[in-house]
């Protein structure tokens, strides 16, 4: 198996659009406001707005479909002739391999729990007035942190991919019957 541009600009696109939207739901966590309740004297929690939710489930979608595809094409490092073989390309191999899984599953759970944690809304606080309870919100950086491990887990799978294909070809491509076939000559022409 040799390295493919295809899969690689898929790779690449997954994980940077997973980055972005990682990004985008730090820079959008929601914030709570406590307000007076019109009807009696309780208070609540009023939120903003739940885009970092989406966005934060959607960068978890992405970073998963490129962890798939990765590992289906490689099929996820247990098959191929050059990782029999204890070479260097084969422990570049399987280091990258952990080490994109590892970064790889970090990144989900600080995006996973940061979904969950953002969607997770206060209701009433309490009698106006009375104990100071704070409405529950995001901590700042979950998805900031999500955000580093995605693109660890795009260097990781970037290399693991490169590494694989490497130990699985013994370094080289064999082409053989590739090209325009310039340099035959057609058996026609050859006769006189």
């Amino acid at each position: 198996m040799a390295m493919s541009v295809p899969i690689l600009a898929i790779i690449f696109a997954l994980h940077l659009i997973a980055f972005v939207f990682a990004v985008g739901a730090e820079r959008r966590r929601s914030f709570a406001t406590v307000v007076p309740d019109q009807y009696d004297e309780r208070t609540y929690c009023l939120y903003s707005t739940d885009a970092s939710t989406v966005y934060g489930l959607s960068a978890f979608g992405l970073l998963l479909l490129s962890q798939v595809v990765v590992n289906g094409v490689t099929r996820c490092l247990c098959f191929g002739k050059g990782l029999v073989s204890a070479t260097s390309s084969t422990t570049c191999a399987i280091f990258f391999f952990v080490f994109s899984w590892l970064s790889f599953l970090g990144a989900e759970a600080c995006l996973l729990a940061g979904s969950a944690k953002n969607a997770y809304h206060t209701k009433y606080r309490g009698i106006f007035g009375g104990e100071n309870i704070s409405c529950a919100t995001l901590r700042k950086g979950v998805f900031a942190a999500g955000a580093a491990l995605t693109l660890l887990s795009l260097v990781g799978s970037v290399f693991y991919y490169w590494a694989h294909s490497r130990a699985d070809t013994g370094g080289w491509q064999k082409h053989q019957n590739e090209g325009v076939g310039m340099t035959e000559q057609p058996p026609e022409f050859g006769k006189v």
